[in-house]
């Protein structure tokens, strides 16, 4: 039997397959798809400091080889997330990791606090990256306001803490690297990249937001690149890879770029039991070619480039 379990700073995993925020609902919808159990863990839809209604409908696309969303993180508000979701979060027999997001630092910190004190988490995610909505996940833009945020929070709580970075600007290495002297347990990479469909005959965007945040195969290249140049620069840091990932293969090709686990995302919509489906694939192709375990295969990849020889 291959060996699953992986290690991401504070936080172990019995298996390296989690589901993306936002892709699972509060993950009770999904329990006739799926055996919770057997994943590595569960991430709920994003929860805010107070309900949100999310932005108007149309609110989803299908584009070509992915999806535009602009929901707006549309959910109950921490206060709910703890009195009624929490409790059956409880019961699903693998590791639950909250994801939070906040107007503004304080807001992350006051939710972080809230949720430090709960049985039956395992790690916070902090989603500073959505395009889709203003105010506090602008800050994942900016290197020293992602450091400040994930230093305050830790000192907040005592939970293992995840930051879920964007993709959306000119270097990511910059802020993974603000996360993790800031005492991050792990990066996230990537959330969904800024993408738009245009209906040319009403000359209107086809969403409402106008824009919406591109998930799917189509991002997939582009997050292979960002896990591959953070692991080269942070190679202690533990990277959780998403962008596009539907079967082992796709696993695979991360977590020898540097992932140390991965996020099923957009595949759970057209496929519910996609993520462990993977996870079977995933344990026989380790088997077939002898691998003894996971965690021996992260980070192997070596660069087609030959060093130039100095003179």
């Amino acid at each position: 039997m291959v060996d699953l379990r992986v290690t991401l700073g504070r936080l172990q995993l019995k298996n390296p397959v989690l589901v993306a925020s936002g892709t699972f609902g509060y993950v009770r919808e999904m329990a006739g798809f799926v055996h919770l159990e057997r994943l590595g863990g569960v991430i709920p839809k994003t929860v805010t400091f107070r309900p949100r209604a999310g932005n108007p409908t149309p609110r989803t696309v299908e584009t070509s080889s992915g999806m535009l969303n602009a929901i707006g993180l549309d959910n109950d508000g921490i206060s709910h997330f703890r009195e009624h979701h929490l409790p059956y979060l409880r019961t699903v027999g693998t590791a639950v990791i909250a994801n939070i997001a906040g107007e503004d630092e304080d807001q992350f910190v006051a939710m972080a606090e809230l949720l430090g004190q709960e049985p039956g988490l395992a790690a916070v995610e902090l989603n500073v990256s959505c395009p889709n909505v203003s105010h506090g996940l602008d800050l994942g833009l900016d290197a020293q306001a992602v450091g400040r945020l994930v230093r305050r929070v830790k000192s907040a709580c005592p939970l293992p803490i995840i930051a879920k970075l964007t993709p959306n600007v000119s270097d990511i290495v910059p802020i993974a690297v603000a996360a993790a002297e800031a005492g991050a347990d792990a990066v996230s990479l990537i959330n969904t990249i800024k993408g738009m469909a245009v209906d040319w005959q009403r000359r209107r965007p086809v969403l409402s937001y106008d824009i919406g945040g591109l998930s799917g195969p189509a991002i997939k290249p582009v997050a292979l690149r960002m896990v591959w140049e953070v692991a080269r620069a942070l190679p202690q840091l533990a990277i959780i890879g998403i962008g596009g990932i539907a079967r082992a293969t796709d696993a695979l090709e991360f977590m020898v770029a540097g992932a140390s686990a991965i996020q099923v995302g957009t595949a759970t919509f057209y496929n519910p039991p996609a993520s462990e489906n993977l996870l079977d694939e995933l344990t026989g192709l380790l088997e077939e070619t002898g691998v003894a375990a996971v965690r021996d295969i992260i980070g192997t990849l070596r660069s087609n480039r030959v060093p130039i020889q100095p003179d």
